[in-house]
């Protein structure tokens, strides 16, 4: 068991794009005094969202940590962006915090936007409390948003706070624990208030079930409730703690981060109700002193950063780390990160998150023992999937070494990106999250590394095949002073069931094509296949070797190749040949206020549905699966996105190839075609 009673403390905040995550970091920061202006977003003079990127879009596009202190405690911020497609850069933080703060805005229609977040929370096992903000623009009740959010969280949420209203105005709060009344005042902390008597009945009601809440947890709390006993302070405040960390009960608080309303009171929930790292170690099955790489950062600077957790301190500059495979590195300097800012220090505590300078061996979600190797350890999440592809070729032949340097360092540094070289077209495919997600790798490839690159869809894999049998004679001669080459070879083809892929056997008999030269028959057959008349390689056929001629002198091996190439070609173009195109199944998630809007779009992309179930354990949420073309799926997330509040999500997976038809084909073939045309153009 870890052995940490206290340590710095690691504090998520996560929730839906636009809810004011960054500034409640901003402000949180402001309050604790840790920077002495708040700054804005908007503005773009915020600690957080310090990248050209999220400067440009208005938002985070990856995660940003901060640190403050807290009457005498440390905190380090992990600020998630909100954004489906950047959710894999911060998921590691996440799932190693020992709170998320779940911030939302106080509109009850706007309410499902946080169940992905909440359910992943739950599937992570992080304790967690909801933060409303933005709560002066609030139009309906708090009890409403608790309402719609009720089903879409198995622990219940627990209102710690009553709102003071102005007309339509949240002016104050009422602390339920405290049974005291605040006012905000701009700037500064709120001033308490008395309860008034119009208050006082609804303060009294939602007390009550603040107390029967935390007593389905608690027998000695209950027994004093139902012996109409007023509880202990100690003890209303020792079970709000108790059962947050555990886990039991989801804490509702409320303010405005942008006018630093509710700040402090968070604060002090935070201090006293958040978890220490050692819980978040035996989560996570860390029994000793480890780091938990959470991602990698190249610096202009500093160079490459492993940025970890520490569970169990302290860690110092030249410690000896071992990884699991028994790799080994010495820890370089050690530095803090406050948004784009870093700061050397000394030592790093239990509970940190440090940036780890030439540790070359440490990966994203490696475990790296401190003085000794580190327990076996299985990643705590899933990373989502990558379903938006575009092929980059560098404009500049020149740049190919630094494009596949800077792909490199891009993809070391987000899990959600990958890389690679399709082997069938030869392209550079960069995998991401969605659009926005592969956009702004994009623009990060052209800012910081300066290779400039062109961009465009994927080809699409089709494949051909046919739909009768035929036989064909392939004659090779050519004769040229000396040995010349002759290859004399027939051949039988006929359509294999889908999925049987290419099958060449022979019937020679009487050595009518000595056995030394069949290989390199087949050898033709299968250059013929690479690429049959319509353009694409051929599949689901048989090729039959019946009858042939030989040279005692002329044939060779590259004559018989030349022969079978030839005769299956010609068979191919005889033979019916049609266009095949490959189709996913595809499994979408998605709110059920948008399935029917969803299966709409599905139809117009030549997909078919294959049915549809609630979504296990969710609220109101559905599992569509379908059949969608590949050629289809460009697009699709961005349009889902679109019909359902920014919540829906899908993974395909190939699934079976299936006949095009006949007026698609011409122009997929056409269009095949077209580049090979120009390239036979004189210049």
């Amino acid at each position: 068991m870890v052995g940490i009673s206290k340590g710095i403390r690691a504090i998520a905040l996560v929730g839906p794009a636009g809810a004011g995550k960054t500034s409640l970091a901003e402000a949180l920061l402001h309050a604790a005094g840790a920077i002495d202006r708040q700054g804005s977003v908007a503005a773009g003079s915020s600690v957080g969202d310090a990248s050209a990127e999220a400067r440009a879009r208005g938002g985070s596009t990856e995660l940003n940590l901060m640190r403050f202190d807290w009457q005498g405690d440390g905190f380090v911020l992990v600020d998630a962006p909100g954004g489906a497609g950047f959710a894999a850069d911060a998921d590691l933080a996440v799932a190693s915090a020992d709170l998320a703060l779940v911030v939302i805005d106080p509109d009850p229609a706007r309410a499902p936007l946080a169940e992905p977040t909440l359910r992943r929370l739950e599937a992570m096992g992080v304790p967690h409390a909801l933060f409303v903000n933005k709560i002066d623009q609030a139009h309906g009740r708090i009890e409403d948003l608790l309402i719609a959010l009720k089903p879409m969280s198995a622990a219940p949420f627990v209102a710690r706070q009553i709102p003071i209203m102005t007309g339509d105005v949240v002016t104050g709060f009422v602390d339920l624990a405290l049974e005291r009344a605040y006012h905000y005042r701009p700037g500064a902390a709120s001033e308490q208030v008395p309860i008034d008597d119009a208050l006082r009945a609804q303060e009294a009601a939602a007390r009550q079930t603040m107390l029967e809440q935390l007593a389905d947890h608690d027998d000695a709390l209950l027994e004093q409730l139902l012996s109409d006993e007023v509880p202990d302070l100690d003890l209303v405040f020792g079970d709000l703690g108790r059962e947050t960390r555990d886990g039991l009960v989801v804490p509702v608080l409320f303010g405005s981060a942008t006018d630093g309303h509710g700040i402090r009171r968070l604060l002090k929930m935070l201090r006293h109700d958040a978890p220490a790292p050692d819980r978040a170690a035996v989560r996570l099955g860390v029994d000793r002193a480890a780091a938990l790489v959470l991602k990698i950062s190249h610096g202009s600077a500093i160079g490459r950063l492993a940025i970890a957790r520490l569970f169990e301190g302290p860690l110092a500059e030249g410690a000896d780390l071992f990884a699991a495979d028994g790799r080994a590195a010495r820890a370089g300097a050690l530095f803090t990160l406050q948004g784009a800012a870093t700061a050397k220090v000394g030592r790093a505590e239990a509970g940190d998150i440090v940036g780890i300078a030439k540790l070359d061996m440490a990966r994203a979600g490696e475990l790296i023992g401190i003085g000794a190797p580190p327990p076996e350890f299985l990643l705590p999440v899933d990373p989502p999937v990558a379903n938006c592809v575009r092929a980059v070729a560098a404009e500049n032949q020149k740049d190919e070494v630094r494009l596949s340097t800077a792909l490199n360092r891009l993809a070391e540094e987000d899990p959600g990106l990958h890389w690679g070289q399709d082997g069938e077209s030869r392209e550079t495919l960069l995998r991401g999250i969605n659009d926005e997600h592969v956009a702004v790798a994009l623009d990060r490839l052209k800012r910081r590394y300066g290779v400039a690159v062109s961009v465009r869809q994927p080809g699409v894999a089709y494949r051909e095949s046919i739909r009768k049998a035929c036989s064909q004679r392939g004659r090779h001669k050519k004769q040229s002073g000396g040995h010349g080459q002759f290859g004399d070879v027939t051949v039988e083809i006929r359509p294999l069931d889908r999925g049987e892929g290419f099958r060449f056997e022979d019937r020679i008999t009487g050595g009518a094509v000595p056995r030394q030269w069949i290989p390199a028959v087949e050898q033709g057959a299968r250059d013929a296949v690479a690429r049959g008349p319509l353009g694409f390689p051929v599949v689901d056929v048989a090729v039959t070797l019946v009858d042939g001629a030989f040279h005692s002198v002329d044939s060779s091996e590259l004559a018989f190749r030349t022969a079978g190439r030839l005769a299956v070609a010609e068979a191919l173009a005889a033979a019916a040949p049609y266009l095949l195109e490959p189709v996913a199944h595809v499994t979408i998630h998605a709110p059920g206020s948008a399935t029917s809007r969803i299966g709409s779009a599905v139809a117009s992309r030549r997909g078919q549905m294959l049915g549809m179930a609630p979504e296990d354990g969710w609220s109101r949420w559905d599992a569509i699966e379908v059949l969608v073309p590949e050629s289809e799926l460009h697009g699709l997330e961005g349009e889902l996105r679109s019909l359902s509040q920014g919540m829906a999500r899908y993974e395909a997976h190939f699934d079976h190839l299936a006949e095009v038809s006949a007026r698609l084909a011409e122009g997929i073939v056409q269009r095949r075609a077209e580049p090979a045309q120009r390239g036979r153009q004189p210049a």
